[in-house]
This record gives C-alpha cells, sequence and structure tokens, in this order.
C-alpha cells in the first residue's frame, strides 16, 4: 500500500465526516457517525417505497431505468455472501450495470500493482466502487485517494475489517423500523418529536469487541435516544470503550451484562452475533466459553410476544437454527432488507431519490 503523509482515520469525527461529501451532500459512505436522524428516516422511507413499486412488473422497469446510465463495480478483497449478493441485487433493481473482482489473484495485484493503483484504475472505468476490504479504514483512505483525483467517484464500504459496516447497520436500522412500526411509510416520522425506538430495550449478544456490525449499529441508533442497549457478552469480548463514551455523550442509557437468559425476558429486539475469530493472533477466542451467550429455542417462552430476533449472519451456534420458524426471527427478512436499503442508498447518492419520490405518490395511494 503507498505511503501516506497523513492518517485521515485520526482527524476529528467532524472533519472527517465533512470530507467525505461533495456539495453538502453525501458522496462517499465509509462511517456510520455519517448519518444524522433525518438521513437514516429518509433513507428508510425510500427503501420502504423501492420496495413497494418493485412488487409490480410496471413499477420494477421504471426503477430498472433510473441509473442504466452508470456502471458500479463490487471490489471484495474479502470474503462475503449476503453484502456482496445484496449490493449485486440493489444495482440490478435500479438497472446499474455492475463488474466484479472478488480475488486479487485475478488481477494486476498478481503482478506487484498497488492496492492504491487498482482503485485508481476501477475509477476510470465505473461510476462508483463498492467496497469490502479487511484492512481497518483502507476504505476511508481511498476515499481521499478519489477525493485528489481529476475523475473523482463516489465509493461506499461495505464492510472494513473490525472497524465499521455502515450499510449493514442502515439495514439493521431498517429492520427494526419495519419491526416497530405498523406502516412504515406513514409511521416514519409523523410528527417532528415522534421516534419508534422510544422506550425499547435492545440487547447486544455475542462477540461485540470485534463486531463492527454492532460498533456502526450502535452510532446510528444514538441518533435516537429514548431507547435502552444491553451489551451481553463475556468480559473478554465485550464491547469497546469507546462505543460507551459515545452513548454516554449522548445520553443513550446502556448496560454490560453477561447473564443472556435473566434480560431476553425484557427486550424488544436481541441482536445476536457470532464469534470473530478471523481476527485473532492465536486462536484465543476459541478458549472463551460461549455457550452461555447462545439464544436457543428453549428460551423462547420467555420471549415478549413481539420480540425481534436479528443477527448479521453467518451463524456457528449462537442462533439455534430450531428459531428459524419462530415468526419472531426477523433476520431472513433483515437479509432481504439489505436489497432494499442499499438500493435508497445508492439512489439517494446519485440523487435520485426525488425521482422515486414522485413516482411513488403520484401512483401509490397510502
Amino acid at each position: 500500500m503507498d505511503i501516506r503523509p497523513e492518517d485521515p482515520t485520526q482527524l476529528p469525527t467532524q472533519r472527517r465526516v465533512r470530507l467525505l461529501t461533495q456539495n453538502d451532500r453525501l458522496f462517499h459512505v465509509i462511517l456510520a457517525q455519517q448519518f444524522d436522524r433525518d438521513l437514516i428516516d429518509q433513507l428508510c422511507r425510500i427503501a420502504e417505497m423501492i420496495r413497494i413499486i418493485a412488487d409490480a412488473r410496471a413499477g420494477a422497469k421504471f426503477l430498472n431505468t433510473i441509473l442504466s446510465h452508470k456502471r458500479a463495480m463490487l471490489y471484495f478483497a474479502q470474503p462475503s455472501t449476503r453484502t456482496f449478493l445484496s449490493f449485486s441485487a440493489a444495482c440490478q433493481v435500479l438497472g446499474m450495470p455492475h463488474n466484479d473482482v472478488r480475488d486479487a489473484r485475478t488481477s494486476s495485484e498478481v503482478k506487484g500493482e498497488t492496492e492504491d493503483d487498482t482503485i485508481r484504475t476501477l475509477s476510470q472505468y465505473f461510476d462508483l466502487i463498492i467496497m469490502r476490504h479487511p484492512g481497518e479504514g483502507f476504505a476511508e483512505h481511498m476515499a481521499h485517494m478519489l477525493n485528489g483525483m481529476r475523475r473523482n467517484i463516489p465509493l461506499i464500504n461495505g464492510g472494513s475489517g473490525k472497524d465499521q459496516h455502515p450499510t449493514q447497520a442502515l439495514l439493521d436500522v431498517y429492520t427494526l423500523y419495519r419491526c416497530f412500526a405498523e406502516s412504515l411509510v406513514k409511521r416514519i416520522r409523523p410528527e417532528p418529536d415522534s421516534n419508534l425506538f422510544e422506550g425499547k430495550t435492545i440487547a447486544f449478544v455475542g462477540d461485540l469487541k470485534r463486531g463492527r456490525t454492532v460498533r456502526s449499529l450502535a452510532y446510528l441508533l444514538a441518533r435516537y435516544g429514548g431507547m435502552r442497549l444491553l451489551f451481553v457478552a463475556p468480559d473478554e469480548l465485550q464491547i469497546s470503550g469507546d462505543i460507551l463514551e459515545h452513548l454516554e455523550r449522548n445520553e443513550i442509557e446502556h448496560e454490560l451484562m453477561d447473564d443472556l437468559p435473566k434480560i431476553v425476558g425484557d427486550c424488544d429486539a436481541v441482536y445476536m452475533t457470532r464469534l470473530q475469530d478471523e481476527h485473532d493472533a492465536d486462536g484465543e477466542s476459541k478458549k472463551i466459553d460461549l455457550s452461555r451467550f447462545a439464544l436457543t429455542k428453549d428460551m423462547s417462552h420467555l420471549f415478549k410476544p413481539d420480540l425481534a430476533i436479528l443477527h448479521p449472519l453467518p451463524r456457528r451456534g449462537e442462533l439455534d437454527t430450531a428459531l428459524d420458524s419462530d415468526p419472531r426471527a426477523k433476520y431472513f427478512d433483515q437479509m432481504r432488507n439489505g436489497m432494499w436499503m442499499r438500493s435508497a442508498l445508492i439512489a439517494y447518492i446519485f440523487g435520485v431519490d426525488a425521482v422515486i419520490l414522485d413516482h411513488y405518490y403520484s401512483y401509490y395511494n397510502f
């Protein structure tokens, strides 16, 4: 990787966010901190409208014309199933042709080309780069590099090391919205002070220290307030101090726990995570007993009737497959929601969200 004189990840958060905008509008999508409450709500509304429009043949054809003049590259240097496929499907929903690189061995990197030059090359052929990379901060570095080029194109972070996964957090919020609201289009911010998360208790369970999905989702939920967040994990895998400090600054009630059965009955949503042992140095986390942090069918008598069970997947035994048929299991809905939310995000980045809103209100009476 090229040596850079300044590390953007060490700048104050407000400056980092500002550098990722263009004309006072979201351009690169790198950090969860880029999204305020109004923008999150707007994206959830657009995602729901796309879902409804796409359900009809004529609507799907309309959506398929919106970005047919743009091209996307899915550069995934780290294994992925759901994130890759949902971005691919999102591009298809919007009629956006796309290509992918999923193995550096098929690129000129095997000849010694730097990753930086690979991204510079991709920027000449495509109008959007969607990136998944194992290196923390790599996507942000690439966004700043693109900012300095004559042909600057948006870059979306599809997961960066154990740091952040902002688009996963967006689809998670959208899923929670759908669980907590009877009609999403009608009830997202129907009044200036409305908050669907008000009074809700949400538990995060598992490997929280290295779970980038939990980190990003905590940042987004902090935009709302009025809820209680429980972090349920062994001490070695508990949520990091920077997230706790952020929640405290935003006056979000939170608590560290280590007893899942004791608190599950109080929860309106439970967000399960797997062991992130790919980040181990010497397999140290495999020695931790995580059996106490598994959600099982035997616990279902403790669940609230309208509990929402989420998991970014894949799972490794921390989420009982016997729960899959339980109507409170929302993780497959959560997966499908990724396609709609990522469609909404891409539409917003290219400024065609207004076209979707106009079409929706012209043809649908909700």
